[in-house]
Parts: C-alpha cells; sequence; structure tokens
C-alpha cells in the first residue's frame, strides 16, 4: 500500500478555489519535491493530508487512514513541520523535545529526549534556549521534534526557508539518512537544488498539479530547448532578444544568458541575426530545471 494515495483533493475557501482536484501517490522510502509558487495551494494539500484540513472533495489515504473520516489517527502518526518555527523560546532544546515526548506519550520520556538530541546533533546545545538559535539550529530542532516518535510519513512545508547554504545541506543529509531507514518524506520547497536532490518531483500551480516525474523527465518532457551566450554586453543583448517570435525566456544565468523556447525552428529563426556577432558566443545548452518551472508558470500566467 502506498504511503500517500489521494485522488481529486478539493479545497475551497469560499468562492476560491485553493486545491482543485490534486492527486499524488508516494511511496515508502520516497523523497518527493512539492514545488510552485507561492499560493500555489501546497500548504492546504499537505494540511489535508496530514489531517489539520477535510477536503471538500476528493478521497484516499495517509498511512493507509482515511483523509476524511480519520483526521485524528493521521494527526498521531505524521511527523510536520510547519513553515515558521512554532516551538517556545523560552525553553531549551532539551524542554521543547520533553513537551512534545509528552503531548505523543513517549515512555521513558528522558529517554526518548536523550536520543533525539544524539541522532539529531542537538546534545551539546540541550540546555540552549531555543530562542537564541540560529535558524539553523532552530530548524533542527523543529526537524527532531517531528520525527521523536518515529513517524512513517514526514511532511515538510518548506523547512529550509531562510537557512543559509550549509544548514541547508546539513538538513538534507538527514532528511536522506531518515529516508534511507525507511521514512517517507513528502517536502515543499522554492530551491531547485533540492527539487534537484528528491526522487520526484510534483509541480503544483493555481491548485492544479501540472507536472510530476522525476528531474529528468519533467524537464523531458517540457520540450523546451537552450542556447546559452557568452561575452559581450548581455544585458543590452537581453533587451534586444526579448520579445522576439520564437522566444520564450531569456534570463542571466551569472556570466551567461540563457534564451529559451519551445519551438526549435522559431527559436532558431529569432537567434539567427544575433549569432554572427563576433562579441558572443552561442552554444546550445541544457535546459536546467529552473529554466522549467519558469516556463511553467508563463503558462499558467497567460490568459
Amino acid at each position: 500500500m502506498s504511503v500517500i494515495a489521494v485522488e481529486g483533493l478539493t479545497k475551497r475557501f469560499g468562492a476560491r478555489t485553493v486545491v482543485d482536484n490534486v492527486s499524488l501517490t508516494v511511496e515508502s522510502g520516497e523523497i518527493v519535491g512539492f514545488l510552485g509558487p507561492n499560493g500555489s495551494g501546497k500548504t492546504t494539500t499537505i494540511r489535508m493530508l496530514c489531517g489539520l484540513l477535510t477536503p471538500d472533495a476528493g478521497s484516499g489515504t495517509c498511512l493507509g487512514y482515511d483523509v476524511r473520516r480519520q483526521a485524528w489517527e493521521i494527526k498521531q502518526a505524521v511527523g510536520y513541520m510547519t513553515q515558521r518555527f512554532s516551538f517556545y523560546e523560552d525553553l531549551t532544546i532539551a524542554e521543547n523535545l520533553d513537551f512534545v515526548a509528552r503531548l505523543y506519550e513517549l515512555n521513558p520520556r528522558q529517554a526518548h529526549v536523550a536520543r533525539t538530541l544524539d541522532e539529531l546533533g542537538l546534545a551539546d546545545r540541550r540546555d540552549q534556549l531555543a530562542g537564541t538559535l540560529s535558524g539553523g539550529w532552530k530548524q533542527r530542532l523543529a526537524l527532531a521534534a517531528c520525527v521523536m516518535h518515529r513517524p512513517r510519513l514526514l511532511l515538510l512545508d518548506e523547512p529550509t526557508a531562510g537557512v543559509d547554504p550549509k544548514a541547508r545541506r546539513e538538513f538534507w543529509d538527514s532528511i536522506h539518512q531518515l529516508a534511507a531507514e525507511g521514512m517517507t518524506v513528502l517536502v515543499s520547497t522554492h530551491y531547485m537544488d533540492e527539487a534537484e536532490r528528491c526522487h520526484r518531483i510534483v509541480y503544483i500551480s493555481a491548485g492544479k498539479v501540472i507536472a510530476r516525474g522525476t528531474v529528468d523527465e519533467v524537464v523531458a518532457n517540457s520540450g523546451l530547448v537552450t542556447f546559452v551566450v557568452r561575452g559581450g554586453d548581455l544585458g543590452a543583448l537581453q533587451e534586444r532578444l526579448e520579445g522576439l517570435d520564437g522566444i520564450e525566456q531569456v534570463a542571466p544565468f551569472g556570466a551567461t544568458l540563457h534564451v529559451v523556447g519551445s519551438d526549435p525552428v522559431r527559436l532558431e529563426a529569432a537567434i539567427a541575426p544575433f549569432r554572427g556577432d563576433p562579441a558572443y558566443q552561442w552554444s546550445r545548452g541544457e535546459t536546467s530545471l529552473e529554466d522549467v518551472f519558469i516556463q511553467l508558470m508563463a503558462g499558467r500566467d497567460r490568459p
């Protein structure tokens, strides 16, 4: 049985449909990235999966429990890490974990707290007030609280927002270790490098799933062609290229420019007049995941 298996999940707030007919399957031990722009419905979907919101339509199971009728059982069985740090800043790390252990009725509590402190590398800071922690350490405390009761499923809602690259990498190392031990993870993120660390990705926009698969599959299915330009005044070149028929994206990437289109013939025709300029070096490049997501967002924005 899949850890998550839902079909047609829909959630409305008043006249606004926030999640629209979303279907999702996640298998045991997978790390699935849940991507999309702000307001796309990611958080609402996750809250339906973990029992905090009841779907207005749709059906399915999470950890074998019915998402419409067994919300309490789901809440007890999953680990859910919210976007915002939600622990007591005037308690120490150990005291916060002890509080969580009480909520889950874990016994003996101190043994569970000590094990979790050791596993998440928090033992040396056990007596530090949570309010004095940096973003990366707060993140680690939040993750520790989510996994202390050994859930089979971890739901992470943009867990690394505002965290430095080193802390993000350490966090993802922990996630992969948990997955290797059998935990299943659904994580929403805005970071392309994090998406590429997932086994599969699901892209949602305006409440609808519009792409899914491995990173390679999503890139291949996009049908995009990318040219990379180096040298010269790239800013001036960008202004001249934008809006030309056949060119759908022109975006700076470091010291290069990505010129992207979905129709190779029209794209080649659009860039042909510029390729003879010796100030620039043109080459066929690999379409990036970011190119694909910008294209997907642009497609949803068109009338």
